[in-house]
């Protein structure tokens, strides 16, 4: 039998993995009930950062034999050269493994530097993996096929992780530059069935996925509220993972909220990340005292501001998310979001999660329209096709069925990679139509 020692170092981290998931099973199973919130909170996310990295060791062990052992087995590297190589991989690793605690121990008003260059490295290593892995696959696919005829090329072997170095150093560079512009403001006209005609071209805007954190800090939510005013919306909604930290440690970040003042509200509904910081109710409040109202499960009648008798429902749930982690008194719940909101009039749902968003659908077929958020458009190559295949709807525009549709927000901002490629953040102007 094959000792614990003997094993390879990624089947070494393969069982780390697994003996910090079942930890995380154990104490949800066990712990959950006897723990304070907030311990629970940091119990799990420590979990979490520890499982994560655990399994990026797989990768990296691979990254490290890719670019530094194979180079330095070959006679053409030189010791002046390959040590600052070797030191510069070495960082680059240990950053990429870091960015997980700074969630924990490093968010601020603004960004830690420390923070967004970790972050960046963990971009730049989903990259590489995926082109070292892509890159490998193909020649492994070369030498089957060509069968005994291919022969061993030493410089063709050579050039796998340069080149994919070179297009991870490109492409990460691509993904900076597009994640520091400001959102697009993109405009949307959406007929609203049974939307009263004197309501009609009524403005909503749209933001989700701001994720106030580690690389996202006040000056840039600074900038959303000011580009929100110059839209001049009536209405302007949030849809959830507007923050990824508890409010009293990022309160300060999140002021510049104050200054929307769109007439008819400001409304906001949970996304998943709201409940991975289990200060909710925290957050309720301070949303509460910057004039922005949460809808926990609940709805209110927006009216037409020349007739209280034309009116439409605009209705927000909770995340799935608050389901799963057992948050109590959260939760998804359609019936209680939707009490009151009768089929004779226009009915307006947020829903973090496009998931959400069908679940909705197959309970309440006679829901106008539903805002939601949660995908990213996949923020970053080559996570697009995951989040693609993961979700029922995934970005931009949807028609279900003859009288609904359903808007998927790319983001107003990202998760913490400050990178974007294959998607571009959005700041969405809808235009409500009376058909």
């Amino acid at each position: 039998m094959i000792s614990f020692k003997q094993l390879p170092l990624e089947a070494k981290a393969a069982v780390a993995a697994g003996a910090v998931f079942f930890s995380i099973v154990l104490s949800r199973s066990f712990l959950a009930e006897q723990l304070e919130r907030r311990t629970r909170h940091w119990l799990l996310r420590l979990q979490m950062t520890l499982f994560v990295n655990t399994l990026m060791l797989i990768g990296s062990f691979h990254v490290w034999r890719s670019t530094v052992t194979f180079f330095s087995r070959s006679s053409a590297a030189s010791s002046f050269c390959f040590m600052p190589w070797k030191i510069a991989v070495f960082v680059f690793l240990a950053l990429a493994h870091s960015s997980f605690f700074t969630l924990l121990f490093l968010v601020a008003e603004e960004p830690y530097f420390f923070s967004l260059a970790a972050y960046t490295c963990l971009g730049a290593y989903i990259i590489l993996i995926f082109f070292l892995f892509a890159l490998g696959s193909v020649e492994q696919a070369y030498k089957f096929f060509a069968g005994r005829s291919a022969k061993a090329n030493s410089s063709r072997t050579a050039m796998k992780p340069v080149l994919a170095v070179v297009l991870t150093v490109v492409l990460t560079v691509m993904g900076l530059l597009n994640a520091s512009q400001p959102p697009t403001v993109n405009s949307v006209e959406i007929p609203v069935h049974k939307l009263p005609p004197a309501m009609n071209s009524l403005k909503v805007v749209l933001l989700s996925d701001i994720h106030l954190g580690p690389t996202v800090g006040k000056t840039k939510l600074a900038m959303i509220v000011r580009m929100v005013k110059a839209l001049k919306p009536d209405i302007t909604v949030i849809v959830g993972d507007l923050t990824d930290s508890e409010a009293e440690i990022i309160r300060p970040a999140v002021e510049p909220l104050g200054e929307l003042n769109s007439p008819l509200g400001t409304y906001f509904v949970t996304g998943n990340h709201e409940y991975y910081t289990s200060d909710v109710s925290n957050w309720f409040e301070l949303l509460k005292s910057l004039n922005i109202r949460p809808l926990h499960n609940e709805n209110v009648k927006i009216a037409s501001p020349t007739s209280a008798d034309d009116w439409f429902c605009l209705a927000g749930v909770d995340d799935i998310e608050g389901n799963v982690l057992r948050y109590l008194g959260h939760g998804m719940d359609l019936k209680k979001a939707l009490r009151g909101c009768s089929s004779e009039h226009a009915i307006v749902l947020l829903a973090h999660q496009p998931i959400a968003a069908k679940r909705a659908l197959q309970e309440r077929p006679d829901i106008s329209l539903i805002l939601s958020g949660h995908t990213h458009g996949g923020q970053m190559f080559p996570l697009n096709a995951g989040a693609y295949f993961l979700n029922p709807f995934f970005v931009g525009l949807y028609k279900v069925g003859q009288n609904t549709f359903v808007y998927v927000s790319p983001g107003t901002m990202y998760f913490g990679i400050p990178m974007r490629l294959g998607s571009r953040a959005e700041i969405t102007e809808i235009i409500l139509r009376s058909p």
